[in-house]
């Protein structure tokens, strides 16, 4: 946790660069070695809002047997829990008799595999905007130096193969390594503008390739649990994590016949409270609000003090099982409530569920269908797990 300023207000955090900006930067520099012979230790890139960063440069090394040279930088994602933060990006640039620009993935770059994505099926897993910024900057080389010929870029980042399982990639068909992501070149602190992409492009993936039925889960034990009671294929599972509100927004544009959204019990009590994001830096456990569902299903004054004084929602959980008040229901009827309410205000057809499990992936609650229909204390077709 961030130390108290004496406004008791959070510093500032500070923003990085996207991989698609590091590449461009690297192109740049491997521009300048090969038409000027020049080798800057820093270069400016010229973002897409028209903003200009400098970076540095940390690597020139020369191709051997080709007209080409190796450049790389480290990404610096600042404040932003990214993955790749630290990671060296790095361009292989080759000169070319035909004008353009022709993209190649190197070591640590994947290769789209499946339908669904903005790239075509066998093409270098490096995204249009970067693709742009790359090319924008190397005509400009070009027009500088007085150079006529064309440009083969081959990206790449060491270890890449390695962080990309900690990624979406594999699951979204994207083999061999990262993708080259970045819309503006910069990244905003906590906005994880990557995850939220990936959970956009699982769900373009599985609907390009035919799946019908999407389980967005919080984590790997609700993903376990949904995936073993459905039997469903890897492409179906979208680990939205945090992150309902993207995945719900990203419905509204393309829908799916059905929704499975499945998480722990504490990240369900937040949807059911009406939170998008169910992080615990932008949302809180509402013990109030629990207190209020379970005062709804019968809870006596003890109970309701009870569960006021609690440390955990857990500890809620348990309280009210022991005194037989389906609190996980009521909680999914709410978040089913509030998924719907969000989605079906342009896709009324989606259909939606909602699963609560505890900490051992065991399924608590669950709530399907037309929530609108019933009211808190009302069953649940006769399910109840």
């Amino acid at each position: 946790m961030w130390p108290e300023s004496s406004e008791n207000q959070q510093p500032e955090l500070r923003s990085g660069l996207t991989t698609g900006c590091c590449a461009t930067a690297c192109c740049v520099a491997a521009s300048q070695a090969l038409l000027a012979g020049k080798q800057p230790e820093n270069v400016e890139v010229l973002l897409p809002r028209g903003q200009l960063v400098e970076l540095e440069i940390i690597a020139y090394q020369q191709l051997e047997n080709e007209q080409g040279i190796r450049t790389a930088t480290i990404k610096d994602a600042g404040d932003d829990p990214d993955v790749t933060h630290g990671a060296t990006v790095f361009v292989e640039l080759r000169l070319t008799k035909e004008p353009g620009v022709v993209f190649k993935p190197a070591a640590g770059v994947g290769t789209v595999t499946r339908e669904g994505l903005v790239l075509d099926v066998g093409e270098p897993a490096i995204n249009p905007v970067p693709r742009k910024m790359m090319t924008e900057h190397l005509q400009k080389a070009a027009d500088v130096y007085g150079y006529e010929g064309g440009f083969e870029v081959a990206v790449g980042v060491e270890k890449g193969e390695q962080i990309a399982l900690k990624t979406m990639n594999p699951r979204l068909g994207i083999i061999g390594g990262l993708s080259i992501l970045g819309t503006t070149g910069i990244v905003r602190p906590y906005s994880c503008a990557a995850y939220i992409a990936s959970i956009r492009q699982g769900v373009d993936v599985a609907k390009a390739n035919g799946t019908k039925h999407l389980a967005a889960t919080t984590g790997s034990t609700s993903e376990a649990a949904i995936k073993a009671h459905y039997n469903l294929d890897d492409m179906a599972l979208i680990e939205m994590g945090d992150f309902v509100g993207a995945l719900l927004k990203h419905l509204r544009k393309e829908p799916v016949e059905k929704l499975s959204i499945c998480g722990g019990f504490g990240k369900m009590t937040k949807l059911a409270n009406g939170h998008m994001d169910l992080n615990s830096r932008s949302s809180s456990i509402d013990f109030q609000h629990m207190a209020m569902l379970a005062e709804k299903l019968g809870a006596n004054a003890p109970l309701l003090e009870k569960i006021h004084n609690a440390n955990t929602s857990m500890e809620v959980l348990k309280l009210c099982q022991e005194a037989e008040i389906d609190l996980a229901q009521a909680v999914c009827t709410q978040a089913l409530l509030v998924a719907e309410g969000f989605v079906h205000k342009t896709q009324p057809q989606v259909e939606i569920e909602v699963w609560a499990t505890d900490r051992k992936g065991n399924f608590v609650g669950h709530a399907q269908g037309k929530a609108s229909n019933r009211n808190v204390s009302g069953s649940l077709n006769g399910e109840q797990q």
